[in-house]
């Protein structure tokens, strides 16, 4: 049987069987930083505030400053009788400065010492994953840059449809991350306020001052409300989610790569090193790291509807329930940096097979829309005439075993001699890709632009780093 540490209430020991199920010791050591800056900040507040002493403040910032230095070093003794992160940085700063290590709680919960320590861990790892957003948009503009010249058929309902370039196709991806990254920096200004001291959940009658503390740890400001800030999860549920919404675009990507590189496509190569062979047949080259992109796709959603399903029915003010909110967080923060570094590398390193692209292009008849603009434009037609009048000439292509863009213009007047000379000219696929130079269109010089723009706007986000 264990003592109850945390608690001069609770008489008897602990079951081992609560110990098992309460002790959140084995996954929160991960917030030991977070929680000795956390508590340095705390104790200079006091400090500052006459409610400890200097010396005592000196104590315990050099002794949360051993302990720190003995975790990284590998030095530190885990103890299974201490229940959480808190109770084993508290327990070993005591034994190492004495009795100035129990003043450090004063004025304090561990409501809102958690609350604290997740909320610098979720903030660090909002930064990290926007930086690495920006460096992953940094690769796809310049590939797309590279690439805005060779085209490929775009697709609606996985059909051909119209002729695009393959520029213009990382370009969307570049446009999903950079929403992705601008709601990682709009929670991060959202959550920016610190929650330490609200104590329990009504605030202390000591002479703190948040605002100490809150300056002292990079945030805005205190938090508004302490009944609510003990209990609040929501930059974690935030985090869950823009990581959630990331991991479905790259999933979107995983699942065209995979597609591409297969022998029916040949689109694409992903490199050797992002690529696996069988066990048992030689010949074969496996895109494992998209296929692995998107099935964590599913364990990250799982996270989130965790915390949702874990949250909706809390009364105010803090529950241990809310002791599960951390795993999920901490896995999905860990697959998210891991597959976009990942991710990185392998765009970097993809090669496109512009012939195979082109060739894929001859089927499907990109250009048909072009004929029925053609005859709207230039003869006036109603569309849904015009729309009709391609149909036909589409027909007549598949009779022919041709692609639209390959008819003659006999063929073309043999459906309608409102169709002149000019119009074979306008059904060429690069022509007709050309064509779309509306502002977000495929057009190179179009693409271009919006490289360009890409790249002014990323250069603009560099200072985004804060005191965090």
């Amino acid at each position: 049987m264990s003592k109850n540490i945390a608690s001069a209430r609770i008489a008897t020991q602990s079951s081992e069987l609560l110990k098992a199920l309460n002790d959140s010791l084995p996954f929160d050591k991960i917030l030991y930083a977070e929680d000795i800056r956390g508590s340095k900040a705390h104790a200079y507040m006091l400090a500052e505030q006459g409610i400890i002493s200097q010396e005592d403040f000196e104590a315990i910032d050099r002794g949360l400053s051993q302990v720190q230095e003995e975790i990284e070093s590998g030095e530190f003794s885990f103890d299974d009788g201490d229940e959480d992160i808190h109770m084993a940085v508290e327990k070993r700063l005591t034994q190492i400065i004495g009795d100035s290590g129990k003043r450090l709680h004063t004025a304090r919960s561990r409501n809102d010492q958690v609350a604290l320590d997740f909320r610098l861990f979720v903030q660090k790892n909002t930064q990290e994953i926007a930086k690495l957003l920006l460096e992953n948009i940094n690769t796809f503009v310049d590939k797309a840059q590279e690439n805005a010249h060779i085209m490929l058929p775009g697709m609606t309902h996985l059909q051909h449809a119209q002729p695009i370039n393959f520029g213009y196709h990382l370009m969307a991806y570049a446009s999903m991350f950079k929403r992705d990254y601008e709601r990682f920096v709009s929670s991060f200004e959202r959550n920016n306020y610190s929650p330490i001291g609200c104590a329990a959940l009504a605030g202390t009658p000591h002479p703190i001052s948040r605002q100490i503390t809150s300056d002292k740890l990079g945030f805005i400001a205190p938090t508004l409300n302490c009944l609510d800030t003990v209990s609040d999860r929501d930059f974690a549920l935030e985090i869950l989610f823009n990581i959630s919404t990331l991991m479905m675009h790259i999933s979107r990507l995983s699942e065209e790569l995979i597609l591409w590189s297969a022998s029916e496509f040949r689109w694409i190569t992903l490199s050797d090193r992002h690529a696996t062979g069988s066990s048992i047949m030689p010949q074969k080259k496996n895109p494992d790291i998209p296929e692995l992109l998107r099935g964590k796709t599913g364990r990250v959603n799982g996270n989130l509807i965790s915390l949702f399903t874990v949250m909706k029915g809390l009364p105010l003010a803090y529950n241990k329930d809310m002791q599960e909110d951390k795993e999920g967080v901490f896995d999905s923060v860990k697959t998210a940096l891991l597959s976009l570094q990942v991710l990185n590398e392998m765009i970097s390193d993809l090669k496109v097979n512009e012939a195979k692209m082109a060739a894929a292009c001859m089927e499907g008849h990109l250009s048909a829309t072009d004929l029925a603009d053609y005859l709207v434009k230039e003869a006036g037609l109603p569309f849904r005439d015009a729309y009709h009048i391609t149909g036909n000439a589409v027909n007549l292509a598949e009779e022919k075993g041709l692609d639209i863009s390959q008819l003659t213009l006999e063929d073309l007047q043999s459906i309608d001699t409102r169709i002149q000379e000019g119009v074979v000219a306008l059904l060429d696929n690069r022509a007709s890709m050309n064509a779309r130079e509306s502002e977000g269109g495929t057009a190179t010089t179009r693409v271009l632009e919006q490289v360009e723009t890409l790249k002014l706007w990323v250069s603009q986000q560099k200072g985004y780093r804060t005191k965090q």
